[in-house]
């Protein structure tokens, strides 16, 4: 069975956050690739109240077989209580794209 590329969505208090956990990950091969896309608005609800905060969405490329140790990771770094961290697979790439993230990732030994 082929291990599955993913892309994992993090939301993200500020830009400090997000390109510290981007560093973090790609520096240990937990992602081969950090996009940082600021200018969300997220509403959301939290311990009752409907609340309203400008976030940033942090994007990870990498494997299936190293997302428990990114998302460990990751809460490690992130600030929130309860960090979003959902991630979905990817279907279909350019070939040599897909090819460099699988070369950039590392497989955790099992």
């Amino acid at each position: 069975m082929e291990n599955q590329l993913i892309v994992v969505y993090c939301s993200c208090p500020d830009n400090k956050t997000a390109e510290h956990i981007a560093e973090i990950a790609v520096s240990e091969l937990l992602a081969a690739c950090a996009s940082i896309i600021p200018g969300l608005n997220s509403i959301y609800r939290w311990r009752g109240k409907v609340c309203r905060n400008s976030e940033l969405l942090l994007i990870l490329k990498t494997q299936e077989i190293t997302y428990r140790l990114l998302e460990a990771r990751i809460c490690e770094l992130h600030p929130y209580e309860v960090p979003e961290i959902i991630a979905f697979p990817i279907h279909a790439g350019a070939a040599n794209y897909l090819t460099w993230l699988k070369d950039n990732t590392s497989a955790p030994l099992l």
